[in-house]
């Protein structure tokens, strides 16, 4: 049953796996890897799921209760692009500084390219082209206004965003075992 189908029925296999695995309400990192099947990941997807584990804490307990779990996996679902779009911005600004500069965007596409594999461009040439096409002010930063109205402006991107970043589909191609094999 793959996190894209949400149904009722998922949200309530969802519900009882949260409350099996988790008793408490509050997942902690390491129970949100085992509620995703994630344990065992590289150091890329780690640092990945870590940075997508700091988003859905809302509250930043370091903590994920069943509220934040769901709101955060309807996003995932059913969130409008500009809500995504916030949200992939979010994941991107690693220092939560309110701007996204070349380093974080470069660390965070490496991290997924790492997990989906198959990429046809490189990270850095990857940046470069965002940086290109949607940084306005030439800065070498992106504002969150810049990121949202950069990307809704440009279908391509806005394809390879949601395709590349999509996490119900990272999610599954790390669940389904694109872990090291070593």
């Amino acid at each position: 049953m793959g996190i894209h189908h949400l149904t009722v029925d998922c949200m309530h296999h969802y519900y009882s796996k949260f409350m099996r695995e988790c008793p408490s309400g509050l997942l902690s990192l390491h129970e949100f890897k085992k509620l995703l099947d994630l344990q065992g990941l590289d150091p890329q997807g780690d640092l990945y799921i870590k940075r997508v584990f700091d988003i859905f804490d809302l509250n930043q307990d370091g903590f994920i209760d069943f509220l934040e779990f769901i709101a955060a996996i309807n996003l995932v679902i059913r969130g409008k692009i500009d809500q995504k779009l916030k949200w992939y911005f979010k994941l991107y600004d690693a220092d939560g500084n309110g701007c996204i500069d070349k380093k974080e965007l470069l660390s965070i596409f490496r991290a997924i390219q790492a997990i989906n594999g198959y990429t046809n461009m490189s990270a850095e040439e990857f940046t470069n082209m965002i940086f290109q096409k949607i940084d306005v002010n030439n800065d070498g930063e992106l504002t969150l206004e810049e990121f949202i109205n950069g990307v809704e402006k440009d279908e391509d991107l806005m394809e390879l965003i949601t395709k590349s970043f999509d996490l119900s589909n990272v999610l599954k191609v790390i669940q389904n075992g694109r872990r090291n094999s070593v």
